[in-house]
């Protein structure tokens, strides 16, 4: 490992914002008051990488708590330091495996999730690890709010159709969706937010898929 990478993971011990692997554990349920000392709304984001969304959501909207979720400390480091050197209170992240979100949030928890640019695991042998497979969704369905959203940006064409068919065989209600973000009508201040990736992307000429649905 890096010697950046170690300074990292050894700087995020101390970062107050910041919470690992178990530690968040005993915040299931309580999320709001025990972490934000608040009763707002709270939204996730999930397999957030640099914060980038996670940052910028919490700006536009202080009456909203933002948690984001990745395994990659060295990741993460980044976002939770802008949050703080930026004073940023309604923000917070959990180094933890996705899979083990339950072990995390209670029952009906969540106001919304962010699903932002994940990894698309396009090979079929790997179809459980989308984050969009019927095994993630379950388990985002048991901590969302009853018609809380799922937002999902991705520039994979593949999972942007990969996920519309498990809406549809689902029966999920789908509320927005786009192939193209930028050239639709959909596109906001919330929808331009752009990732350190999205921002690759879009210097290709990558199209961005957006998908909004709920349960």
């Amino acid at each position: 490992m890096g010697k950046d990478k170690l300074r990292r993971f050894a700087e995020i011990e101390t970062f107050e914002n910041v919470l690992q692997l178990d530690e968040g554990k005993p915040f299931k349920g309580g999320w709001s008051a025990k972490q934000f000392k608040n009763d707002q709304p709270l939204i996730l984001e999930l397999a957030c990488g640099k914060g980038e969304y996670t940052v910028n959501l919490a700006r536009l909207f202080p009456a909203t708590n933002f948690i984001g979720l990745d395994y990659k400390g060295n990741r993460i480091w980044r976002g939770a330091k802008t949050a703080l050197e930026d004073q940023i209170p309604n923000v917070a992240f959990l180094r933890i495996q996705i899979e083990n979100i339950l072990d995390y949030f209670g029952e009906e928890e969540v106001d919304e999730i962010w699903i932002t640019f994940p990894d698309p695991q396009p090979q079929i042998s790997r179809e459980k690890k989308r984050l969009t497979s019927p095994r993630f969704l379950e388990k985002y369905k048991q901590i969302l709010m009853p018609g809380g959203f799922i937002h999902l940006k991705t520039d994979n064409d593949g999972l942007h159709a990969y996920t519309l068919e498990k809406i549809e065989e689902l029966s999920l209600k789908l509320v927005a969706r786009t192939e193209d973000l930028y050239h639709s009508d959909l596109v906001d201040e919330v929808l331009s937010i752009k990732t350190y990736y999205e921002k690759k992307y879009l210097a290709h000429e990558k199209n961005i898929n957006y998908l909004k649905f709920s349960f």
